[in-house]
């Protein structure tokens, strides 16, 4: 509000819409805003940052720095200890200070707009196996997709993808065979003892270091069993908790798919949801994370994203996000209840990244710790742990960039710190444990839910790198853009976008190699895709030849999980059409610079022969250029210094015509050995001397050439 001598109160915005700005009129400061909404056209209404200008360097510029530090500090305090967000510039406006892990990312200093990277808006709407429409958001490995397909089509090959790659049935697909109706007064299906050790041996492999939903997972399969010989208790829930166990380990072990496992999800499902209008307990919110996992197996990424939410609700109904409420129940219950909400974290925030959809959970109202350090202080040997610390960071990022749809350095820098703060505590041991060759003494679950922590930690560096590789592989891809002679911090980060990419195939495609990677696993699927993305267009933008290894790599394995992933076969369909497309234009790229090399060669020693100016016949080669433009036997090129036309046999090496003015060769001086060598030498080969020799008395010095 500003007052005026006569006593007007006139009220300012601090930034007005750019249409406002180029009408030169006043801005309601909303959006959209008043004028725009008159108009008719509120979509129209846009925001740009003001630039931050740089404060002028003075003798009190460290004073101030100290001041405007304590400043920060004090109002950061009270917010903490208000619990209301704190309103400074560099923090997310809305983001609840009890959200500390986010403030340590963001750094305490004001960014100027040239140092933003722009991350690319491909939030959209997609068509399911049904034909039905649903967001997939920015960060999503699917939005990726059509990042790289834009600019595949647009800057290298508008064919690169094959037809079956246009579609999005990997995004839902239809289950093949009818749900069964039953609820508490159908008869449950016969358990088959016969399948119990391992279908729950499955289940643990297939969901180590993603949930973790029981007491002691030694016992769970001794009290499966108990269940199954007798007459599956009067828990109804209780009960159908067991069948989404027996039933996610089927989906492991059955061949064909959907047999015996599918009917016991189908009566537990529709158990799950009858109880709903009952009370709610643990129970309740393990078979709805269950639910949800077997979905995830099915490839129903919907059905899954839908159920979890009854989850993440029916957990803060009974507040396990407390662990104060949690340590009531006793020692046991308390860590189950600890555990339960780690596994939802990891979940939701699994389901909201995929999806790019914001996450059911947050940590504004939670207690519960995700670090357990020992006598040392350091961290225990903990998947689950390891796996909520990295998500947390994979939230950040997707908070802080994806939302904010720019990222600066110093951004990077503070997200970086995070990254390399969890490396430092967990990266090495869970290589030691995925690198583990010790024959008849490996758990399979261990080593697949580390691989799978570790796939999770070189994701997050590619989310956080990945808008400075789209802009590394456009300035590339540009016609006439020079080779780059030094290394700025965006090509770096561009490169730690690949690194991480081919870091994240080795050790899947060894487990896959030893035979311990399991089948059934959504969460590598996901991420391998996008690392399969960032190979793709990394070949494509000259990174490296070395990457079609690690193309084919993530290729195989991919394939490897189509076998009962159908998520994985239109996956694999889709980096074959990258990597194709890619292997061409490197190919056509080559072609093209061994031409412009021989173009240039081939005049000094007449290594390709020249047809005769202005010849009908004789030889097969084509004739010399002319000029349009010029009359009857006269050539385009400079008087008294013919230039040479091209032979049918560099043609067909190369497979196109040659021209001169595609090599750049338009005025370029030409050169004889027999006439004009001594004016033209110096023009032409920049006063080297081919034939050192004939001066200085015989003595060659090299010294001059190094």
């Amino acid at each position: 509000m500003e007052t005026r001598a006569g006593g007007i109160v006139r009220s300012r915005v601090a930034n007005a819409c750019d249409t406002c700005k180029q009408r030169k009129i006043r801005c309601s400061g909303v959006l959209p805003c008043g004028y725009c909404v008159r108009r008719r056209d509120p979509d129209s209404c846009r925001y740009t940052a003001p630039r931050v200008r740089r404060p002028r360097p003075s003798t009190t510029t460290t004073t101030a720095g100290h001041r405007g530090d304590d400043v920060r500090s004090s109002v950061s305090h009270a917010s903490g200890s208000s619990g209301v967000a704190s309103n400074h510039p560099v923090v997310r406006i809305g983001a609840p200070v009890q959200q500390q892990h986010h403030h340590r990312i963001v750094e305490q200093h004001p960014l100027e707009e040239h140092e933003d990277t722009e991350v690319p808006r491909e939030a959209r709407l997609l068509c399911d196996a049904q034909g039905k429409l649903v967001f997939i958001g920015d960060c999503a490995p699917l939005s990726f997709f059509q990042t790289v397909r834009r600019l595949v089509t647009t800057r290298v090959d508008a064919h690169a993808f094959a037809p079956e790659t246009g579609g999005y049935s990997a995004l839902e697909n239809a289950s093949s065979r009818p749900s069964v109706s039953s609820g508490y007064g159908a008869l449950p299906p016969r358990v088959r003892i016969e399948i119990g050790p391992a279908a729950v041996g499955a289940y643990l492999e297939v969901t180590r270091g993603l949930i973790d939903l029981f007491e002691d997972d030694a016992r769970l399969e001794r009290d499966i069993m108990e269940w199954a010989a007798e007459d599956h208790g009067d828990d109804a829930l209780a009960g159908a908790v067991n069948y989404l166990v027996l039933a996610i380990g089927c989906q492991k072990i059955e061949k064909g798919g959907e047999g015996t496992g599918q009917q016991y999800f189908d009566y537990a499902r529709n158990v799950a949801l009858a109880s709903l209008g009952g009370n709610l307990g643990v129970a309740s919110v393990q078979v709805f994370i269950l639910i949800t996992l077997y979905s995830l197996g099915a490839c129903q990424i919907n059905a899954a994203f839908l159920f979890f939410g009854l989850a993440a609700r029916a957990a803060l109904s009974i507040g396990v996000h407390r662990t104060a409420v949690n340590a009531r129940f006793g020692p046991d219950i308390h860590r189950q209840r600890d555990r339960l909400w780690k596994s939802l974290r990891v979940v939701d925030l699994f389901l909201s990244t995929s999806m790019g959809r914001p996450p059911a959970t947050s940590d504004v109202d939670c207690t519960v710790p995700y670090r357990q350090p020992d006598e040392t202080g350091r961290e225990k040997f903990d998947l689950l742990n390891a796996s909520v610390q990295i998500f947390l960071v994979i939230e950040s990022v997707v908070v802080e960039v994806y939302s904010r749809r720019k990222i600066s350095p110093r951004l990077t820098e503070g997200i970086s710190r995070e990254l390399r703060g969890w490396s430092g505590q967990w990266l090495e041991r869970l290589k030691e444990v995925v690198e583990d060759n010790e024959e008849g003494d490996v758990d399979a679950g261990v080593v697949n839910g580390a691989c799978q922590v570790l796939a999770s930690y070189y994701y997050a560096v590619m989310l956080v790198s990945r808008p400075f590789l789209m802009v590394e592989l456009h300035r590339r891809l540009s016609d006439g853009c020079p080779s780059p002679t030094t290394t700025s911090g965006k090509s770096k980060l561009a490169d730690a976008c690949i690194d991480a990419a081919i870091l994240m195939v080795e050790p899947i495609q060894d487990l896959i190699d030893r035979g311990l990677m399991t089948r059934r696993a959504p969460v590598i699927v996901s991420w391998l895709f996008a690392s399969s993305l960032v190979l793709g267009v990394g070949l494509i933008g000259g990174f490296g030849r070395i990457i079609e290894k690690y193309c084919r790599a993530a290729i195989t394995a991919l394939e490897y999980f189509a076998q009962t992933d159908t998520h994985a076969v239109q996956y694999s369909l889709i980096a074959k059409s990258l990597l194709s497309t890619a292997l061409e234009y490197l190919e056509k790229k080559e072609i093209q610079e061994r031409a412009r090399r021989t173009e240039s060669s081939s005049q000094l020693f007449g290594l390709i022969p020249r047809s005769p100016r202005g010849s009908d016949g004789g030889l097969d080669g084509p004739q010399s250029k002319t000029n349009p433009a010029a009359g009857p036997g006269e050539s385009s090129s400079k008087p008294d210094k013919p230039h040479p036309s091209q032979d049918d046999a560099v043609m067909q090496r190369f497979g196109f015509d040659f021209e001169s003015t595609f090599f750049g060769m338009t005025g370029t001086p030409e050169f004889s050995v027999f006439s004009g060598f001594e004016e033209n030498a110096d023009q032409t080969f920049g006063a080297l001397n081919l034939f050192p020799l004939l001066d200085g008395d015989g003595h060659i010095d090299l010294a001059s050439y190094f």
